[in-house]
């Protein structure tokens, strides 16, 4: 199979969709990989790398799409890729169709079979493609949480983990999963006064069990949420519903409740956020305010450690990829059960549930392009 690899072009969007380790798998099991000239750089892999690795270096985006037969990247197409994506082309990448009807409608248009990272599902509901960059914006939520909890910066001026006679900044963490489980090892590692909420009894007892002495349990409902952000210096939103739209657990009005300075940091933002205020945010303009609470949602929040997020990412993603280049999707989708729930739109038609019922599209059977 033609492979191609583009050069992210979203905002300080610096991962690469495949590593030169990566890159040399793929040649291996006898696949040709064209990488667009510089596509690794800001991940620290250099065009050099990529060729002793087997790879073919192309100078444009439109020469990467314009020869492959399969697109591996990172994050989903943006606006000047649309008219690139070709029909029946095969497109693996997060997408996170639920919270972007405009992609959705681009998808569906250009013919092409979008394969989503975030939705291939193992037979115990996780994620594992999703997993990794879970961890690391769980980890990250706290790093910039902490940053903009500083006075120049908005915040209340708290300093997360206190210093002796002078208590910790409190932490509350929405959702019990991969992000708010990193969030919450984080944070209780600095110091901070960490409760979690979920509404999983399974989950929270687990995490009992596991985390440090200053992080706490609560089962997850309005009036508890309410209860806490009253007095949180630091609010991570890490819900997620595999495939769809985040739920809105903070209002706007729930704002008001909030003290001045307080930080949200919204991890859901690519599945349209946890918090009825959320819009996306870019690294180079992180952060905004409303009602004197200092929202962060980038977007993309793993793009800022990307020498990290691409070697994650690719550790992963790339024994799927190698199973779709071998057998081709409709075949690997066939034999593996969680690829096959990675399948989103194929050929025009949506066959992902959430997708359908977000925008009120017809759903075809996938089976029906399978069998």
């Amino acid at each position: 199979m033609v492979i191609g690899v583009p050069k992210e072009i979203k905002n300080n969007e610096n991962r690469v969709g495949v590593t030169p380790a990566g890159t040399m798998e793929l040649v291996r099991h006898g696949h040709t990989v064209f990488i667009q000239q510089n596509a690794g750089l800001q991940s620290g892999f250099e065009d050099e790398e990529y060729i002793k690795a087997g790879a073919k270096i192309l100078p444009t985006i439109e020469e990467v799409y314009s020869i492959a037969e399969m697109i591996i990247k990172v994050k989903e197409p943006i606006e000047p890729e649309y008219k690139l994506i070709k029909k029946d082309q095969l497109v693996f990448t997060y997408f996170h169709f639920a919270s972007g009807e405009e992609l959705t409608n681009a998808m569906i248009a250009s013919g092409s079979v979008c394969v989503s990272y975030e939705t291939v599902e193992d037979p115990d509901r996780s994620l594992p493609l999703l997993t990794p960059m879970s961890e690391v914006a769980g980890r990250m939520s706290i790093q910039q949480g902490a940053k903009f909890l500083e006075k120049p910066l908005k915040g209340r001026g708290v300093l997360l983990g206190g210093v002796p006679g002078v208590p910790p900044a409190k932490v509350l963490v929405l959702g019990g999963g991969v992000v708010g489980t990193q969030a919450a090892k984080m944070a209780a590692g600095m110091g901070a006064d960490v409760t979690i909420l979920d509404i999983s009894m399974k989950r929270l007892r687990y995490l009992d069990d596991v985390m440090a002495a200053n992080v706490k349990t609560e089962f997850s409902n309005e009036y508890n949420i309410r209860k806490h952000i009253k007095d949180a210096d630091l609010i991570i939103g890490g819900v997620l519903i595999p495939g769809a739209k985040a739920p809105k657990l903070i209002t706007r009005d729930m704002l008001k409740e909030m003290r001045p300075g307080t930080v949200v940091v919204d991890v859901a933002v690519d599945q349209g956020g946890c918090f009825e205020t959320t819009k996306p945010t870019t690294h180079q303009d992180p952060v905004y305010i409303i009602d004197d609470v200092v929202h962060y949602s980038v977007a993309n929040m793993p793009g800022a450690v990307p020498y990290t997020s691409t070697l994650a990412l690719t550790n992963v993603t790339l024994p799927y990829a190698v199973q779709l280049a071998n057998k081709g999707w409709k075949k690997a989708c066939n034999e593996n059960e969680p690829l096959k729930k990675g399948l989103n739109v194929i050929n025009g038609d949506v066959v992902y549930p959430a997708i359908s019922e977000a925008f009120n599209l017809p759903l075809k059977d996938v089976n029906a392009y399978l069998n």
